[in-house]
């Protein structure tokens, strides 16, 4: 039963995909209704601002309409569509902070691995990462949560490979004392 159903709804999924390309609009919002909450959690994490968060998203959709001819059937739908919103989040990132600016300091030790999406609900987790600064917060996702290498970091932020690690090591050691302090408050 659960196998027949995951067909079908993959070929549900092409029929939209097929019907989006020939710009069907019923078919474009129903694929936006589909994905619109999932994609916006994914800018939720790397935006503070709700309403930066939805103008990403909607222009990543933008994107994802427009560019859908590029899609050639390969590969997962949804990890295309990820890539550009993701694509669409660092763009955004990228016009409002300097990355290379944002390290705080040089001098720092480097702290041992925090398995946070393991300890925390999602809302925590936004809560924590809402607290870092732009360029901790985006290698902070990059790294732990999408599973990119400091070098695609890197050349994603035009920033060298030791800043992306720096900055994900201040990344950790500040999320580590935010959540001593959220531990301290609950208890």
């Amino acid at each position: 039963m659960v196998a027949s159903y995951n067909k079908l709804a993959y070929l549900d999924l092409n029929q939209i995909i097929q019907a989006c390309k020939q710009g069907d609009r019923k078919s474009q919002k129903r694929l936006y209704d589909q994905y619109a909450p999932l994609f916006m959690s994914i800018c939720m994490r790397y935006l503070k601002s709700r309403e930066d968060a939805e103008d990403v998203l909607v222009h990543s959709f933008y994107k994802i309409l427009s560019k859908l001819h590029k899609y050639s059937g390969k590969g997962s739908f949804e990890g295309w569509m990820k890539k550009l919103l993701v694509n669409e989040c660092l763009m955004f990132l990228r016009k409002r902070h300097n990355f290379h600016l944002s390290i705080e300091n040089a001098h720092f030790v480097a702290a041992d691995e925090v398995t946070i999406t393991d300890k925390l609900q999602y809302e925590d987790l936004i809560a924590c990462l809402d607290q870092l600064p732009p360029g901790y917060r985006t290698v902070f996702n990059l790294y732990v949560i999408e599973g990119f290498k400091h070098r695609e970091i890197a050349e994603q932020l035009d920033i060298s490979i030791n800043t992306s690690k720096s900055q994900l090591i201040l990344a950790k050691q500040r999320m580590k004392s935010i959540i001593k302090k959220k531990q301290r408050f609950s208890a």
